[in-house]
């Protein structure tokens, strides 16, 4: 009886985790670029009751008698499924259309990882996201530029006062990971690199796998908000049904012990 107390309870937990993660994705329905995750879990260790093997008889039982021990969360796991393209007409908003990731140098030296492309100018002139954090490779716009153009393999031409042909300043690049299930979130729409995601590969883009750049466009989240309701329903009826299996453990436990009554 005591099993299904813990057994019970190990459920409780896991879809507490399973709401959590609901409620993170719903929270970021409006989070441009932002990339649903969910929830896996794994039953945890059986009790062999009976296996099957050979008996006295000389006939071998044909199933095992196992009692599960319960569930637990194992993973986050994120989709990548790419967002609804949002036109936003801002110059400096830009979507990867297709596999790939932004890069941004971070304050510690290491390089972030980005589906968000809301990009920002600074007093110098330095492309940088909504944190300050620079561009990879960096890309600086002159003060006299009147116009920024990006075309879909990430060159970047100003038109600047005086002259009637753009100027190519700079070429933006774009990472892909063999496993981008593997990226660590740090928060601030940004991924950084993990033994699991493996080393970054970059390339322009439109080479080697990597998607191509539209200008005036954002990625919208991939939230699903009916799915995510579908979920907290699951969550909240799986919850409930594991605190009913303690109250029913718990007064078959109060029936054994009146027993002697």
């Amino acid at each position: 009886m005591i099993k299904a107390l813990y057994t019970s309870a190990s459920g409780m937990q896991a879809q507490q985790r399973n709401l959590d993660n609901t409620a993170s994705n719903i929270a970021n329905a409006n989070t441009t670029g932002y990339k649903r995750s969910r929830i896996e879990f794994q039953d945890l260790i059986y009790e062999n009751v009976r296996i099957p093997a050979p008996t006295d008889q000389g006939t071998s039982l044909p199933v095992p008698l196992q009692i599960g021990g319960g569930t637990r969360v194992v993973a986050s796991v994120k989709n990548f499924e790419m967002g609804t393209p949002t036109e936003t007409s801002n110059p400096l908003d830009l979507m990867v259309r297709g596999d790939g990731f932004f890069q941004v140098l971070m304050p510690d030296g290491k390089i972030g990882y980005t589906r968000d492309g809301s990009w920002k100018l600074t007093a110098e002139g330095q492309l940088v996201n909504a944190q300050g954090m620079p561009m990879e490779p960096p890309i600086n716009i002159p003060s006299d530029a009147t116009s920024i153009m990006i075309s879909p393999e990430g060159r970047v031409s100003v038109m600047t006062q005086g002259n009637t042909d753009p100027s190519e300043i700079g070429q933006i690049e774009l990472a892909r990971f063999v496993n981008p299930a593997g990226l660590l979130n740090d928060g601030g729409n940004l991924y950084t690199r993990t033994v699991s995601s493996g080393d970054p590969l970059t390339a322009t883009p439109g080479a080697d796998g990597t998607g191509t750049i539209e200008q005036g466009y954002l990625e919208a989240s991939n939230v699903k908000i009916v799915n995510e309701m579908i979920n907290l329903i699951t969550a909240q009826r799986g919850y409930e049904l594991n605190s009913r299996a303690i109250r029913t453990a718990d007064d078959m436990i109060n029936i054994a012990t009146q027993l002697k009554r």
